[in-house]
C-alpha cells in the first residue's frame, strides 16, 4: 500500500473530522454546518473557496504550473434520515438522522487530499474541488450545474468515488461503462367502479385488475428483456379499499425501474404504459400512469477511467484493483456530472459489511482506515491526469 506519508500522519485529525461530521449528521440542502465546517478548512489552508452553490454546495479551486487542463474531484455531504443504531461516542447526535452512506468519510477524504495538493502542488493545471450537496434522492448534482458551476468552474473531466462494503480496505473498483443504476418511478391509477362484496358484478374489480398488472409487469423483466440487458421493476405499493365488504372504486400501484443503459430505461417507461393500457382494456376499467425519472445510469467513460486505474494501482498495487466487477443497481447522482463531462466512479474498499455494516443500514460506519488510502488516491489521480511537463 502507497500511502502518501504526509496524509498518514493526518490519519488522526482527519478521522476527528470525520467523526465530527458523523455525529452531526445534515439531511439534503441543509448542510450548513458540514458546508461551514468544509469551506472553513479550505480556506485555512489558502484555497480560493466558493460557497453557496447548488445552495449549499462548496467549491474549492487549486491552481498550479500554467496548464488550462482542468479535473473535478466531487464528494458528497449528505446524509440520511435513517435512526442510527450504534453506540459508539460518534453516533449521531440528532434522532432520525445518520450518515448511513459515508459521506462524512468521502468529505474527508477530499479534505485530506486538499491538505496536500494546496501545499504541494505537484501538478500542471487546475483542481476544481466539489462538495456537493443532496446525493440522497434530491438531486444536489443538477441543482449545481444549474447554478452554473461548470461555467463558473470549467472541468474537462470530474471523477467521483464511493465506499463499498464487500472490498476489502485498500482496495478499489474501478471498471468503465454502466457502474450504477438509473431510477425511476412509476404510478397507475386503476379507476373501476365499486360494488358490495357479494354483488361484484354489479361493479368493475380495480384489484383484480391490479392483481393481474402486478403480473404483467413482471413478464417485462422476464420475457421481453435482453437477459443479458440488467434491469429491475419492483411494485412496491398497491393501494385499494377501506371495507371487508366492498369492492371499492379504485387502486393505485407504485414502484420504481432501475437500468443500466439509456436504450433500456426508455424501453421500460413506454412497456410498463402500453402494458397498463391493455390491462385496463382487459378489465373494463380505466387506468392512468404516471412516471417520474429520477437519476440516470452513471457510466463511465473510457479515458478517465484509465485514468483512475493508472492512480488506484499507484496506491493499491495491481491486485488492489479490482476491474472484473459487476454494476451495483443502486443509483448516484453523480451520474449528471458524467453527462456532462467525461467522468469516472469509483469504489474505495470499506471492509466487510459484517454487523450491518452495510450502506445504508441503521448499523453503518465509514471505516476510518481508508481516509489516507482515498485521499492519496485523489492526489495520485490529480498528478496522473495533470502531470508536470
Amino acid at each position: 500500500m502507497n500511502i502518501i506519508d504526509d496524509i498518514r500522519a493526518r490519519q488522526t485529525d482527519l478521522a476527528r473530522i470525520r467523526r465530527d461530521i458523523h455525529a452531526h449528521p445534515e439531511l439534503a440542502f441543509d448542510e450548513h454546518r458540514t458546508s461551514e465546517i468544509v469551506a472553513k478548512h479550505l480556506e485555512s489552508l489558502g484555497i480560493e473557496t466558493h460557497r453557496g452553490i447548488g445552495r449549499t454546495g462548496v467549491v474549492g479551486v487549486i491552481r498550479a504550473g500554467s496548464s488550462t487542463r482542468a479535473i473535478g474531484l466531487r464528494a458528497d455531504m449528505d446524509a440520511l434520515p435513517i435512526t442510527e443504531r450504534n453506540t459508539f461516542d460518534h453516533r449521531s447526535r440528532h434522532a432520525g438522522r445518520m450518515h448511513a452512506c459515508g459521506h462524512d468519510g468521502h468529505t474527508t477524504m477530499l479534505l485530506g487530499a486538499a491538505e496536500y495538493l494546496s501545499k504541494h502542488r505537484n501538478f500542471d493545471g487546475t483542481v476544481v474541488l466539489i462538495f456537493q450537496p443532496a446525493e440522497e434522492g434530491e438531486g444536489g448534482a443538477p441543482a449545481m450545474l444549474a447554478d452554473g458551476m461548470l461555467e463558473r468552474f470549467p472541468c474537462d473531466m470530474i471523477f467521483g468515488m464511493h465506499n463499498w462494503p464487500g472490498l476489502p480496505v485498500g482496495s478499489f473498483g474501478v471498471f468503465p461503462g454502466p457502474v450504477m443504476a438509473s431510477s425511476d418511478q412509476w404510478e397507475i391509477d386503476i379507476i373501476g367502479r365499486g360494488a358490495h362484496a357479494a354483488m361484484p358484478q354489479q361493479g368493475l374489480d380495480p384489484i383484480v385488475a391490479g392483481a393481474a398488472l402486478v403480473q404483467s409487469l413482471q413478464h417485462l423483466i422476464t420475457r421481453t428483456r435482453d437477459p443479458l440487458e440488467p434491469a429491475v421493476l419492483s411494485v412496491t405499493q398497491f393501494h385499494a379499499g377501506e371495507a371487508y365488504n366492498a369492492i371499492p372504486d379504485r387502486a393505485s400501484l407504485m414502484g420504481t425501474v432501475r437500468a443500466l443503459s439509456h436504450e433500456e430505461r426508455d424501453r421500460l417507461e413506454a412497456a410498463i404504459g402500453r402494458v397498463a393500457e391493455g390491462i385496463g382494456a382487459a378489465h373494463g376499467v380505466q387506468t392512468a400512469y404516471r412516471y417520474r425519472r429520477g437519476y440516470p445510469p452513471t457510466i463511465n467513460a473510457p479515458a478517465p477511467t484509465e485514468l483512475c486505474a493508472q492512480a488506484a494501482r499507484i496506491v493499491a498495487g495491481e491486485s488492489g484493483v479490482l476491474d472484473g466487477l459487476r454494476p451495483s443497481m443502486g443509483a448516484e447522482d453523480f451520474a449528471y456530472f458524467a453527462q456532462a463531462r467525461p467522468g469516472c466512479y469509483v469504489w474505495i474498499g470499506n471492509g466487510p459489511g459484517t454487523g450491518g455494516c452495510t450502506l445504508h443500514n441503521p448499523h453503518y460506519d465509514f471505516n476510518d482506515e481508508a481516509l489516507p488510502i482515498g485521499a492519496s488516491y485523489w492526489v495520485k489521480l490529480v498528478e496522473t491526469a495533470l502531470p508536470k511537463p
